[in-house]
């Protein structure tokens, strides 16, 4: 026990690589991101239109009641300062002098890159970048996306769960339960990843040294490489544990809040589909809607493609087909994305191109001034 307890403190104290968490964050490769995004997006929503459409779907556009549109342009406000609110009750703490607008910064970055990357895998080195800019330990912005995480592992597969027994006997397409079962899969996976590092970093340690010893053993010439990153990923985890339980211990109250944060966020994107439909004249159940949004949401959440580009709109037009007519359904699917993904990702972008800039221009006249001196 004693010999767990020095191992712990040695692993914790070892420095961490802060551009780990950012490597490979460049400009090419958020075009390239950004690129797939908008083509799948295009082609899917092309696809939905091809099938459904008629005379009637340009008189649907045409007919949007334009009250409605900005209804839902407020509530994309809402989702974004929810969405900074979240991560910001955290960050203060750790680092006071922080203004809200860079934590708001930061979350479009977080919704931008988790738009352009599969399984919503940039989201996190998005958010950590922008908060690394403004003087913010990538620890500590790392331990505010894992927490944040964690209200949402936990949020999402209830409300999955929840739109089930909503939908009761509705969910008879193939498509639909596989994808179901591939998100409860992975969210579950996510979560026992999550609990067990926090809870029991010692077995998330020991795990990683026996499945880098196995792939060594396939790759000898990898072995050392792979040894090394899983001793650094064990003490990232040690440090991740421990000041993250200090502050929760100090302020009990936060992941509730986050919880409670992340419940409003949600469901301020859920209630949109609603006044969507409205907007288009089409009256429905709003629970329904409500429930059909949750199981999108969830399916996609982690799909492997940019944004969920495909599944998303291929889950609109299975679910939302029994509630909204055929000529309607392309506008509807197209607004829907708008809202939801397209103006965050657009902000986010905004954000990280101009960081990047401002960052590439700070580097080269920093590396000019170190020329002339020699």
């Amino acid at each position: 026990m004693q010999y767990k307890e020095e191992v712990v403190a040695q692993k914790a104290a070892q420095p961490l690589d802060e551009s780990g968490f950012i490597q490979g964050f460049n400009k090419r490769l958020i075009l390239k991101g950004g690129m797939w995004l908008g083509l799948l997006t295009i082609a899917s929503v092309a696809i939905v239109f091809f099938y459904s459409h008629t005379d009637d779907t340009i008189k649907a556009l045409s007919s949007l009641k334009l009250k409605y549109i900005a209804l839902c342009l407020g509530m994309v406000f809402i989702d974004l300062m929810l969405g900074s609110w979240r991560n910001h009750i955290f960050i203060r703490q750790l680092k006071p002098e922080l203004s809200h607008w860079v934590s708001f910064k930061a979350n479009v970055a977080n919704m931008f890159m988790g738009a352009v990357t599969p399984f919503h895998s940039g989201a996190g080195p998005g958010q950590l970048y922008v908060y690394n800019r403004y003087g913010v330990k990538v620890l500590d912005g790392f331990i505010v996306s894992l927490i944040n995480m964690g209200a949402t592992l936990l949020f999402m597969p209830l409300a999955g769960l929840f739109a089930i027994w909503a939908m009761n006997n509705q969910l008879d397409s193939g498509l639909i339960p596989a994808l179901l079962k591939y998100g409860f899969t992975v969210f579950s996976i996510f979560l026992c990843v999550f609990l067990l590092a926090f809870w029991k970093p010692l077995w998330i340690g020991a795990g990683l040294l026996r499945l880098v010893k196995i792939i060594g053993g396939m790759w000898p010439a990898k072995k050392v490489k792979l040894l090394k990153w899983a001793d650094t990923s064990y003490g990232k985890i040690l440090n991740y544990q421990q000041i993250c339980k200090k502050l929760l211990a100090e302020h009990p109250w936060l992941f509730p809040l986050s919880l409670l944060i992340t419940t409003l966020l949600y469901l301020n994107k859920y209630c949109m589909q609603y006044i969507i439909l409205l907007g288009l004249g089409i009256r429905v159940d709003i629970l329904e809607v409500i429930s059909i949004q949750v199981l999108i949401q969830f399916m996609i959440y982690f799909a492997p493609s940019p944004g969920g580009s495909g599944f998303a709109e291929a889950g609109i037009a299975v679910l939302f087909s029994k509630l909204v007519p055929s000529a309607v359904l392309p506008v509807f699917t197209l607004l829907q994305r708008s809202f939801l993904l397209l103006c965050p990702a657009l902000i986010g972008a905004y954000v990280i191109l101009n960081l990047l800039k401002t960052h590439t221009m700070k580097v080269s006249a920093e590396r000019s001034q170190d020329t002339n001196k020699k």
